[in-house]
Order: C-alpha cells, then structure tokens, then sequence
C-alpha cells in the first residue's frame, strides 16, 4: 500500500472519527443534561454515533471492501463493548468524581473513541495485505 493510499484513509478514519465523537458528545450532553440518568444516556448516544459512524468508516474510509458479513458483526461487538464501557465511565465519572455533565460526557468521549480507535484499526477492518 503506498505512502499516500494510507495516509488518506487515516485521514477518512480520523474525519469520521471525530465527527462520530463530537455526535456522542453533543448527544450525551443533550440526553442527560435532560434528565436521563448518565448509563441509558450515553449508551442511546452511541447507538446513535454507532450507526453514522459504521456507515462513514465501510464505505468511505475503507472503500467498502470489507463485506457487511465480516465487518459488520466485528464492528457491532466492538461497539457494544464501547457502548457499555461509555456507560460505566459516565456512571464512575458522576457517581465517585462528582463530575459536570459536560466533563463527563468528554471524558466518556475520549476513553470510547481512543478504544474504538485501536480495536477498529486493529479487528475490524484490518489491512488485507
């Protein structure tokens, strides 16, 4: 893979990325600044981020080369697993810290894009080189 090819789709996955995160961020302000307690909040957030972003990422960052059949269910687990990791920080964040509904929900942002960051580049769209 060139020099260029690689650099443009880190430049795509990084787009989407933080379009997904800033998606996550405004919703699980939104939501819970609402009322909804911080768990079902950032979890209906990334329900939400989660669909854009699996969109965004097979078909325009990896030029939809990873069949649905594979990517997928890959990219569903991952997901789940930072839905409810999102939760957990957000509920720690509020619970133990005492943290604003705005430090919150940039925590929570931070430690579930960063996870789903290394575990997408990682498993669920590898490099097929």
């Amino acid at each position: 893979m060139t020099r260029v090819v690689v650099s443009t789709r880190l430049a795509r996955f990084v787009v989407v990325g933080v379009g997904a995160a800033c998606l996550l961020f405004v919703m699980t302000f939104v939501l819970t600044s609402a009322g909804l307690p911080p768990f079902p909040g950032s979890v209906l957030a990334y329900a939400v981020a989660f669909a854009v972003a699996y969109t965004a990422q097979r078909g325009w960052t990896f030029g939809a080369r990873h069949d649905h059949s594979h990517a997928l269910p890959r990219y569903f687990a991952l997901q789940a697993g930072c839905a409810v990791f999102s939760g957990i920080v957000s509920h720690v964040a509020v619970t133990r810290f005492g943290m604003s509904a705005l430090a919150m929900s940039a925590l929570t942002t931070v430690a579930a894009s960063a996870a789903s960051y290394i575990l997408s580049l990682a498993w669920v769209f590898p490099d097929r080189g």
